[in-house]
């Protein structure tokens, strides 16, 4: 997910997303632990994904 994608998104979007990317990231986590995870570079770009979307919420939230 690019950054204007996420930009580009409402604050409700955003919320909906951040738990969908956080839920995504706790299974693939717990796949790698078990060896049954076949791109583990999945993990690596799901946490991007989520810390795009919590910036951007941040940057929404301050004045």
């Amino acid at each position: 997910m690019k950054g204007q994608e996420v930009r580009d998104l409402s604050d409700v979007e955003l919320r909906t997303r951040e738990h969908e990317l956080a839920d995504e990231l706790f299974h693939l986590r717990l796949r790698r632990a078990t060896s049954q995870l076949p791109n583990p570079m999945k993990v690596r770009q799901t946490k991007r994904d989520l810390a795009r979307v919590k910036t951007v919420l941040r940057q929404r939230t301050k004045p």
